[in-house]
């Protein structure tokens, strides 16, 4: 238990009334920035309504400033006046409930409040021995030893391994005062544990272990602590309960999290146990954790068609002016991508659907994956899934995700690798094509999901997918740069080197014809052949000759093809 007291104030977030701001911009800001059900944002909009104001929290001081900016920059970029303001407020204590409780405790992974008094009894030597045991069926008769176990009934949920951590959450929500929290040994690492097991005696008994963690990358600052398997002993109004957490596992699955809660018998256990799952279930459709993020999944080394858990990719912020596009096209993605997405009430209001297919086209090496960078970091509230071509056998779970995890964009890579001629494919190919087209076909018109699709071949793409309405919604040609494009990417990638207007621009228009990567290259050419001749104190027109001459011509065409200037060696 550590106590981290003064650092973490108990604060609560107030939304207040503003007839200007429409309900539907402030159900979206609940449940996206805030976490809430739609139950409960509808209930808080409510109580905006008749109060002028409803508070979310109380949070720790840290969570409660990371909302509020959130919520902040949400506001601004849809350009209402919405407010809202943070508040310290005044937490009861946890153990006996006085007003006081300003101290802010660790225990494990949850913060709680105490009072003083209480404090000073947490740290104060109990006299008291806690009844120690050895195996779990010993402790489970022990905290269960009013019930006959003919009277006890168990019921089981299993959720997907990749949403343990908000599961993790709401088990230390739900369970945080347990009586006693014990590990448990998993000898066999393919066997799921489960209740009627740990009740085994003697010499299969399952044996009492340290509590064991794993760190979850989330994309924050730190990892998330998630339990490997854990048993809590509860009572709850007279009633003794025990929940069991542990990994279902299955060869070249992706390991499941499975929750068992074992009541007695009868109806006051039975109502215990559906409101326990209730809110287990709601903290699984609420995704806290990876809601807003730019998510891909992991797939078995030996690909078997299942994931094994989630990548946060941590990209950096892509701004517009470095965006390497004529203008035309710059304004064209605009259009069809930020400023759809910022009318979908609108659109939806008009009764018109807010889903939607952009093909992102061009030779290798045009800048497609930085321009799907520039995207993902300019949606707020969106979840980005990135897949590649050969995860295309995981696009059942990915589009679970993109469902659940709505406003979303699904951005498939490289798409002609599983979308070319029929005529050309292979029977597991046209599968892939047929599992790609039911996804885009199923999605409901009022789905707040965005399909972007690249590729380098657009003349190879499948008519399916490519020629007919309502899959692809806009094409936009992401070719290679003109002349005033160069001179951007040289000065972008040459940023470090001693380069002059007049090098600038003669780089720029020598380079004609030639892709982003070319250039990315051309400018590290140029910075060994400044280093080999004056130790990168000048670079001059005479090291550009010599990088031309190695990357276009002395090579010859695969080395030009292969560095994207295939295209400048045929008109040069």
């Amino acid at each position: 238990m550590n106590s981290m007291r003064g650092e973490n104030q108990p604060t609560q977030l107030v939304i207040h009334n503003d007839d200007d701001t429409p309900d539907q911009f402030v159900m979206d800001l609940l449940r996206q920035v805030f976490g809430k059900s739609d139950r409960e944002a509808t209930a808080l909009i409510t109580q905006i309504e008749q109060k002028e104001k409803a508070v979310c929290g109380p949070y720790p001081q840290s969570v409660a400033e990371a909302l509020f900016k959130s919520a902040q920059q949400s506001i601004e970029l849809a350009g209402h006046q919405l407010q809202v303001t943070l508040e310290a407020v005044k937490t009861p204590c946890e153990l006996c409930g006085k007003p006081e409780g300003q101290t802010d405790v660790r225990i494990g992974d949850r913060t709680v409040w105490l009072c003083s008094d209480c404090m000073r009894a947490a740290d104060e030597p109990s006299n008291e021995q806690e009844e120690d045991f050895d195996f779990a069926c010993d402790v489970l008769d022990w905290h269960l030893a009013s019930t006959a176990r003919s009277k006890l009934v168990t019921t089981i949920r299993q959720f997907p391994g990749h949403m343990r951590v908000d599961l993790q959450a709401a088990v230390d929500r739900l369970f945080g005062k347990a009586i006693r929290l014990v590990g448990l040994n998993e000898e066999q690492r393919y066997e799921t544990l489960s209740i009627p097991r740990l009740l085994k005696e003697g010499r299969y008994a399952i044996a009492i272990a340290p509590l064991q963690y794993s760190d979850v990358d989330v994309g924050e600052k730190s990892p998330v602590k998630c339990l490997d398997n854990g048993l809590w002993l509860c009572e709850q109004d007279h009633l003794r309960y025990a929940v069991l957490l542990c990994a279902h596992r299955e060869y070249s699955r992706e390991p499941g999290i499975r929750i068992e809660i074992l009541v007695p018998s009868g109806s006051a256990g039975a109502a215990l146990v559906q409101q326990c799952f209730s809110e287990l279930e709601e903290a699984v459709q609420a995704a806290r954790t990876y809601r807003g993020k730019i998510l891909s999944l992991d797939a078995d080394s030996d690909y078997r068609g299942r994931s094994r858990g989630i990548t946060v990719h941590r990209l950096p912020q892509v701004t517009r002016d470095e965006v390497i596009l004529p203008e035309q096209t710059l304004r064209l993605l605009d259009r069809n991508v930020l400023t759809f997405v910022n009318t979908r009430d609108q659109l939806r209001r008009l009764g018109q659907s807010t889903r939607k297919g952009i093909l992102l086209y061009g030779p290798p090496g045009t800048g497609k994956t930085h321009t799907i960078r520039y995207l993902a970091t300019h949606l707020p509230g969106h979840t980005t899934l990135i897949i590649t071509a050969e995860q295309i056998g995981l696009l059942g779970a990915y589009m679970s995700l993109a469902r659940l995890l709505q406003p979303s964009m699904v951005v498939i890579e490289d798409v002609d690798l599983i979308a070319r001629d029929r005529d050309d494919m292979g029977p597991c190919e046209e599968s892939m094509l047929n599992k790609l087209l039911n996804e885009m076909d199923g999605l409901k018109e009022d789905a707040d999901i965005l399909f972007v699709l690249t590729t380098n071949r657009p003349e190879d793409l499948e008519g399916a997918l490519a020629g007919r309405p309502g899959r692809i919604d806009q094409a936009i040609e992401v070719p290679l740069p003109d002349e005033t494009g160069r001179g951007k990417l040289v000065r972008l990638y040459g940023k470090g080197l001693p380069l002059d207007g007049a090098v600038i621009a003669e780089a720029a228009r020598r380079s004609a014809g030639t892709s982003c990567a070319f250039i990315k290259e051309l400018m590290r050419r140029l910075a060994q052949g400044s280093i080999a001749r004056d130790g990168g104190n000048t670079v001059i027109s005479a090291d550009i000759d010599e990088a031309l001459d190695d990357m276009l011509f002395s090579g010859g065409r695969l080395n030009a093809q292969l560095l994207g200037g295939a295209q400048a060696m045929a008109t040069g």
